[in-house]
């Protein structure tokens, strides 16, 4: 679930980049872009963490 947030919000960060290099439409300012970011850094680590937790008790 966290690795699937993680991929929406690297998602949406990606779509903001491409939007404000082409087209000028960037609906993010420079601290929200970093704020998503760091959100998506935040859930991707969390995922990853669980999923090492999870084969830990697994073995």
């Amino acid at each position: 679930m966290f690795l699937f947030a993680a991929l929406i919000l690297f998602g949406v960060f990606g779509a903001n980049v491409a939007l404000g290099a082409f087209g000028n439409a960037a609906f993010l300012t420079g601290v929200g872009e970093m704020l998503l970011l760091l959100a998506a850094v935040v859930t991707f680590v969390v995922a990853t963490l669980r999923s090492e937790a999870a084969r830990k008790r697994g073995k």
